[in-house]
């Protein structure tokens, strides 16, 4: 008989067949794995000769037409005093050991797994189980035992596997059907527009061989299928296992689904899923989920393997709204649903979050699976800042002076830990002298214990019931438990700190600021990617190259890829307005900048305009308002809502009747991975070359890249500034029939290192006079 093979561990198989309860509100302690890792060293430490730890089971279940092959590791293999063999399992909680506790079945589960197997390796016709707690924070241990039999064991093995048949089979027969659907899979367009191709093999090659592609692809390309369409033929072909699409921007999110949607009309069949953030996809704010307990939440593991097994039987792409419909059937938290069912998926839609920010990367991501995985990256321009942002820190003064005031008398031990780093801040800001800041290129030596110390002091305020005085859903609550992540998040950065780092502070508005700035991201972003295939990094600015593959962190083995534009230089009319945009000469720029708009409203149209600040931006709108009252506005606003973005960009209509005019702000949600082809764009403005604002952090950066050898203002201004200029000007052409204006608003893009780069596209360029 041919069995279909489902490879799983031990503790993957009993967590899935018995897994019960709710999900633990609340505070969840940061410390507890290490802490679990360190108890079970510190039991396995006292096993005598003979006594074997972590030992390494593996064996296979035939049930049914599914041949199950399950292994994993074992605390600790025992030899008792007459002779005979124990296993033991080690677990650590965090509230106290009662001695009526008969311990949890998913944990019991597990030490008689390993029971079987070792029965069935050795023979043993039965064989004692130890199951250990051990309280964290304490060396309080409670044992329990039983005697089982090799019969008792091997009807428990068969019942096990038997409760995860039914998903076992549902995986095996959707990879099947998926198999067959892809081998018959066409390019979802008539044809390839001109370099598409080329892209799509280099992205098939890439995955194939395992290593790591830059590509530079001209917006319009479709750079979304060009990536989607290969990774699926690989997929199918069985030389991957997994996608994860990962995107900056929830708008990007939305393209990825779009290609999904346009392969399953095309009949793919596949299990994609979109991951939404936390307080997005939470139903707190429809009144569902509140203080006094999240019906959602109490005995999510009693619904989920039903919740999963349903929304897998009958959806193939899995966007925030279906994910959320079937929440709601099964009373099932849809956050965590969605991120239970993402194991299951063959292709993962989410933030850069998930793989490169150790704080929320998924950890559930088997070794073995994560290694036929790749990671389509799109515009990973922006993966750069937001490494630094990942793998950065920072704390300030007025949290643990607040804290030290509010604890004084109902938690002596948290308000004298508060206290001392309190008191660390009012050094350092003696310490930033006149100026009010500083930077070194260590950590201050003392920090690292004061922050333990407090850490643990908080960890136990949080672990302990509410007070009286500070209810869970305080605002002091919420201050101490904010504070503690804070503090969990710079320990954390200590442990990978190195001379790609340096620490600064500065003096604000009263309040001292520390941080432990990532000043080159490469090195940490290569890790957190290292047990995957293949990252395929793409955007329409990657120039230069060289500068994103040293950021990122490229390999010499990896391949770049520079994809030309399909488009012909005839359908832009590139023009440079030479003035000073610079700060110091921003008032005398606010009339001719004014002027150029008039003269580009003149031609009925829809246009948009970036400025590199939004005070500029206000300036600039005044004087135009005032000379041209006639002249249809629409301006972005400070913290948009998804709903005022999109009526913004509904707003740019093929058909309007009049000329419409959008003053935006570089860099900003309007300037990258909006669409908004034909005429629904005739011309858009970029007044600036885009250089980020002059302070302290970007000062720093330049200092540390000129002592690697590097350009440092390059590094620091110009590169990130021109990126935003290209991703700006690129709303304009989305396709072969597209036609449109540019004007490049500042005397700098006629000067090096500027005008080099511009787009090839863009260089045949007049000079307004």
């Amino acid at each position: 008989m041919e069995y279909a093979e489902i490879s799983l561990s031990v503790r993957a198989l009993v967590e899935y067949a018995f897994s019960s309860g709710s999900l633990e509100p609340g505070f969840r302690s940061g410390a507890a794995m290490a802490e679990g890792t360190r108890i079970h060293q510190h039991i396995q430490k006292q096993y005598k000769e003979g006594d074997r730890k972590e030992v390494y089971l593996k064996t296979e279940i035939p049930y049914e037409d599914l041949l199950f092959i399950i292994d994993g590791r074992c605390d600790g293999l025992l030899v008792r005093e007459d002779g005979s063999l124990m296993v033991e399992e080690i677990k650590s909680t965090a509230g106290p050991l009662d001695s009526a506790f008969e311990g949890r079945e998913v944990h019991w589960a597990q030490a008689l797994m390993y029971a079987y197997m070792i029965t069935l390796e050795q023979e043993l016709p039965s064989i004692e189980v130890k199951l250990t707690y051990v309280r964290r924070g304490s060396e309080e241990q409670h044992s329990l035992y039983r005697h089982v039999s090799r019969e008792e064991l091997t009807a428990f093995a068969m019942d096990t596997v038997a409760r995860y048949a039914p998903y076992a089979e549902l995986r095996v027969a959707h990879e099947g059907r998926r198999e067959e659907s892809i081998r018959g899979l066409g390019f979802p367009f008539a044809a390839y527009r001109e370099g598409q191709r080329h892209f799509a093999a280099a992205v098939y090659k890439t995955a194939a061989e395992g290593v790591n592609l830059f590509a530079q692809a001209p917006t319009g390309i479709g750079k979304t299928m060009s990536t989607l369409f290969p990774a699926v033929k690989a997929l199918g072909e069985g030389k991957l296992t997994a996608i994860f699409y990962l995107t900056a921007k929830t708008v990007t999110r939305f393209a990825a689904q779009e290609a999904v949607l346009l392969l399953i009309a095309g009949g793919l069949h596949l299990h994609a899923i979109t991951l939404t953030a936390k307080e997005k996809a939470c139903f707190r704010e429809e009144g569902l989920c509140g203080k006094d307990g999240c019906p959602f939440a109490e005995g999510y593991y009693d619904r989920i393997n039903e919740a999963v097994l349903d929304m897998l039987a009958h959806e193939t792409l899995m966007t925030q709204e279906i994910i959320a419909g079937y929440a709601r059937k099964h009373r099932v938290c849809p956050f965590e649903f969605s991120l239970d069912t993402a194991y299951a998926c063959d292709m993962v839609i989410c933030d850069y979050n998930y793989i490169y920010d150790p704080r929320i990367s998924l950890k559930r991501l088997p070794e073995e699976r994560k290694k036929k995985t790749v990671l389509l990256v799109d515009e990973a321009h922006n993966l750069v800042d937001r490494g630094r942002e990942m793998y950065s820190a920072s704390l300030t003064k007025a949290p643990f002076l607040a804290l030290q005031r509010q604890y004084k008398t109902v938690n002596r031990s948290l308000a004298a830990a508060a206290k001392a780093v309190n008191a660390f801040f009012i050094a350092l800001r003696k310490s930033c002298g006149e100026e009010g800041e500083g930077h070194w290129p260590d950590y201050p030596a003392e920090l690292p214990q004061l922050l333990e110390t407090f850490a643990a002091e908080a960890e136990l305020e949080l672990l302990s019931p509410p007070s009286a005085l500070f209810g869970p859903d305080t605002e002091e609550a919420g201050g101490l438990l904010d504070t503690y992540y804070a503090v969990q998040g710079m320990l954390r950065t200590f442990k990978t700190y190195d001379e790609r780092y340096i620490t600064y502070a500065e003096v604000q508005r009263g309040d001292v600021a520390l941080k432990l700035f990532n000043l080159d991201p490469s090195h940490l972003l290569q890790q957190m990617a290292k047990g995957f295939r293949s990252q395929i990094l793409f955007s329409a600015t990657l120039s230069p190259m060289s500068y994103y593959r040293d950021m990122i962190g490229a390999a010499e083995e990896d391949y770049s890829l520079n994809v030309p534009s399909p488009f012909h230089k005839e359908q832009w009319e590139v023009s440079v307005l030479p003035l000073s945009t610079r700060y110091r000469d921003r008032a005398d720029s606010f009339l001719p900048l004014s002027d150029a708009l008039g003269g580009m409203a003149a031609r009925k149209g829809n246009y948009l305009v970036f400025f590199p600040s939004y005070a500029y931006l206000q300036n600039v709108l005044e004087v135009f308002t005032d000379k041209y009252p006639g002249a249809a506005t629409l301006v972005q606003g400070s913290g948009m809502s998804e709903q005022e973005r999109e009526e913004f960009l509904s707003s740019f209509r093929p058909d309007n009747p009049k000329t419409l005019l959008g003053f935006a702000v570089l860099g900003g949600i309007f300037s990258e991975g909006v669409d908004l082809p034909g005429d629904r764009l005739n011309g858009v403005m970029v007044v600036g070359v885009g250089l980020p604002q002059v302070g302290l952090e970007r000062n720093l950066l330049r200092q540390y890249f000129q002592s690697q050898g590097k350009n440092g203002f390059d590094y620091a201004y110009v590169y990130p500034g021109m990126c935003k200029v290209q991703q700006a000007g690129g709303r304009l052409i989305r396709s072969e029939q597209d036609n449109g204006i540019i004007v490049l608003a500042d005397d700098r893009f006629l000067q090096h290192p500027y005008l080099e780069l511009l787009p090839e596209e863009w260089r045949d360029f007049i000079v307004i006079s």
